[in-house]
């Protein structure tokens, strides 16, 4: 039994809202921290056989055969010659498309649907659609493959290679901009991923280990190299962090074998535009005797059964330790993370589980000179901010350079879409594009002289608007069950829809982020919404099932952030817009639309 008494440092007693320094004593079994992982031939990371009693049926399938083998060892190309009914005949095949793809950016839509046979339309259950530009598609046994964009920085070349993947899949075809300031590509066919994988490594993309039980895409600053206001450039460091995780797009198999899936973002701005608090590893920036580095948060995560803002693990990093530290915290993960019950394997469960001293000093012996200094008070970000928006026209810091924030509705876009973005990137910017976690797009870059020719471009008088509804400004959404087989309920469609009926019904005077996720997993980020919908089942008013959403309020982002509580639980979706008007009533200072005109 090993006994971890700490006398927390003063940074991390003020981080935790302490006020004098606090004892922490955990008690931890020696055989506990014993690794439960091994390197075995080919360097791929393994189970040990004696824990592998009560895991998980994701990590049998891991043991059987390890899903990098179908990137290291080319395993995809015979896979892709195999057919849908070849590759369910077989339970190792099978979860090789169910499971072990992932690794590689791929996961198979499996969900039956009714497709009406008109282009646009379709009937789920008893719910009918049509709308341009978001086109239900039967999807069962097409693809969604997730990219790896570190930073939200692409540029033109690389969109329009993904719109040329989508195009040619029809109405089966769309991206999304995602939650983590990615690319989702959809409607792919098997036989096809080889091809697109080598696409994707022509024009410096790639979607390895972007999926399942894997490093996800480093989260930094969107406005990062042309904010006036940044504290620090997170390019290089996103850049560092993604090169790592995937050996330059060549698979680093020492860290593909964790537990279960870590996010880490990279802060750059006051703004916090990056959502620290919900990272597994958050860098923040701060001073040490006089050089730069980060202060660390860690263990943020969304589960079905819980979730949790990110804490302080008492260190600080220099700048040049960035990835080091980065390793040694997956490190320790994969080593020491549970796995079994799949609702209880993100990292948090391990920092309960040893204390956070006793994980800090996991990590600690996994650091170069197994060193790790203590977090520092010299914290950069200012505690008082109020987050500026970036849609619209903005000056760069480069003088005579202004970037212009599109908003993207829900995140979803066409093939043609993306041809038109990387034109504009092209005509008016330097041809590249920025993603923001709430699902839009910025052009950086753009001559001030060019700044009206741009705003007059159809794209953005008719779908991409830089200054949308101040109501839809703030709307984010899932994939929802379009093509997400998780999904409870449809959300992209549902949330524009009971955005523009909200709109109809009040009027505010400031954004309302309000966020839609089709079920617990909570991909939509819910929690942090001004008001978030989760995905559910209701009755109707004759007991009916009919889909519905458990309604959350008060999360907050930036300095102040906190997670949202259930405000009210299984609301039938055609009754939400009148319960989002009542909130937005009592708690966001909005008028009813009868009382503004009367008194106009």
């Amino acid at each position: 039994v090993v006994t971890i008494r700490c006398q927390k440092s003063q940074a991390a007693a003020a981080a935790a809202a302490t006020t004098t320094a606090a004892e922490t004593v955990k008690v931890v079994d020696v055989a506990r921290l014993e690794p439960r992982v091994e390197q075995r031939e080919g360097g791929y990371w393994v189970l040990k056989e004696k824990f592998r009693e009560g895991i998980s049926p994701q990590e049998k399938i891991k043991v059987e055969k390890d899903p990098m083998k179908l990137f290291m060892e080319n395993g995809i190309n015979e896979l892709a010659n195999l057919s849908m009914e070849d590759v369910d005949a077989t339970k190792h095949t099978k979860d090789d498309i169910d499971v072990r793809l992932k690794w590689l950016g791929q996961t198979v839509v499996r969900r039956p649907g009714e497709r009406d046979g008109v282009r646009g339309t379709t009937v789920v259950g008893r719910l009918e659609y049509f709308v341009v530009g978001l086109r239900f598609a039967v999807a069962d046994g097409r693809f969604m493959m997730r990219l790896k964009l570190p930073n939200g920085v692409t540029t033109s070349e690389q969109t329009r290679y993904l719109a040329s993947v989508i195009r040619k899949y029809g109405t089966e075809g769309c991206a999304d901009v995602t939650t983590r300031q990615n690319w989702q590509i959809r409607g792919v066919v098997l036989s096809d991923v080889p091809d697109i994988l080598k696409g994707l490594d022509s024009v410096g993309l790639t979607s390895l280990q972007s999926g399942m039980d894997n490093v996800r895409n480093p989260v930094g600053n969107p406005l990062a190299g042309i904010d006036p206001l940044e504290i620090v450039d997170t390019r290089p460091f996103t850049n560092l962090i993604s090169q790592f995780v995937t050996a330059n797009s060549r698979g680093n198999t020492s860290i593909t074998n964790l537990p279960r899936k870590w996010n880490p973002c990279v802060i750059g701005s006051h703004d916090l535009y990056e959502h620290p608090h919900i990272n597994d590893l958050a860098y923040m920036p701060a001073t040490k005797n006089g050089q730069f580095g980060f202060n660390l948060l860690v263990g943020g995560f969304f589960s079905p059964k819980r979730c949790e803002e990110a804490i302080p693990l008492d260190a600080w990093v220099s700048a040049e330790d960035v990835v080091p530290v980065c390793k040694a915290v997956l490190e320790a993960f994969r080593d020491l993370g549970f796995r079994g019950n799949r609702q209880k394997t993100r990292m948090m469960w391990l920092i309960d589980e040893l204390g956070m001293e006793g994980f800090r000093a996991e990590v600690e012996k996994r650091m170069p000179n197994e060193l790790l200094e203590r977090a520092s008070p010299e914290d950069l970000v200012k505690k008082q901010w109020e987050r500026r928006e970036y849609l619209g026209v903005h000056p760069q810091k480069q003088e005579g350079l202004s970037f212009v924030g599109l908003h993207i509705p829900v995140g979803r876009v066409q093939a043609d879409d993306m041809d038109e973005l990387a034109r504009l990137a092209d005509e008016y910017g330097s041809g590249e594009l920025r993603l923001t976690v709430e699902q839009n797009i910025i052009i950086p870059n753009v001559e001030n002289s060019k700044v009206e020719a741009l705003l007059k471009e159809p794209l953005l008088q008719d779908r991409f608007s830089p200054e949308p509804p101040i109501l839809m400004k703030g709307l984010v959404a899932c994939t929802g069950n379009q093509f997400c087989g998780q999904a409870i309920i449809e959300t992209k469609l549902r949330a524009l829809k009971v955005t523009e009926e909200v709109q109809r019904l009040v009027s505010v005077t400031k954004p309302i982020r309000m966020h839609w996720t089709g079920c617990p997993n909570s991909c939509g980020q819910i929690q942090v919404a001004d008001i978030g919908f989760m995905g559910c089942m209701a009755r109707d008013e004759n007991g009916k099932p009919c889909e519905g959403a458990d309604v959350y309020v008060g999360g907050r982002i930036g300095s102040d952030s906190h997670l949202g509580t259930l405000y009210k639980k299984h609301v039938p979706c055609k009754n939400i817009a009148p319960i989002v008007a009542e909130i937005l009533i009592e708690q966001f200072g909005a008028v009813p639309r009868e009382r503004e005109e009367a008194e106009q």
